[in-house]
């Protein structure tokens, strides 16, 4: 008895440092997103974490909510550094989140500052001159 008892907690064991390693080193996607920092704190009330929005445009329908990891300083600097200006943030998604980590599966791992969404729009418009929309003129007899 004692035996499966030992052999069952084992497996107990095992299979939740298994769990763990999976949520934690297991990315779902990651990739990047553009917007302005709308927000950016460390909240909670026992366990701290860092969380922050993300809004791609004027209206701030589509929020993005992320969470930084603690150990990330730099990406923390920069984004307290950035708020209220236009950003574009690398990030990876997991799974699942724990709560020592954050609220969001999205993890912000890098932060650049950009001009804005608008002057990256104008400078594209602006190398193509050849593709402005011309008025038609209709010729008549």
């Amino acid at each position: 008895m004692r035996k499966i008892i030992s052999i069952l907690l084992l497996f107990l064991i095992i299979s939740g440092i298994g769990y763990f390693l999976v949520i934690y080193y297991f990315t779902y996607s990651e990739g990047t997103r553009v917007g302005e920092l709308i927000r950016f704190s460390k909240k909670g009330v026992i366990i701290k974490t860092w969380e922050g929005e993300l809004s791609p445009n004027i209206s701030g329908n589509h929020i993005f909510k992320f969470s930084v990891e603690d150990g990330n300083k730099n990406t923390i600097y920069n984004l307290q550094e950035f708020q209220g200006n236009f950003i574009k943030v690398h990030y990876i998604e997991r799974l699942k989140s724990f709560f020592w980590l954050g609220e969001s599966v999205y993890f912000v791992t890098k932060v650049e500052k950009i001009k804005s969404s608008h002057s990256v729009i104008n400078k594209v418009e602006d190398n193509h001159p050849e593709e402005q929309i011309h008025e038609h003129q209709e010729v008549t007899d």
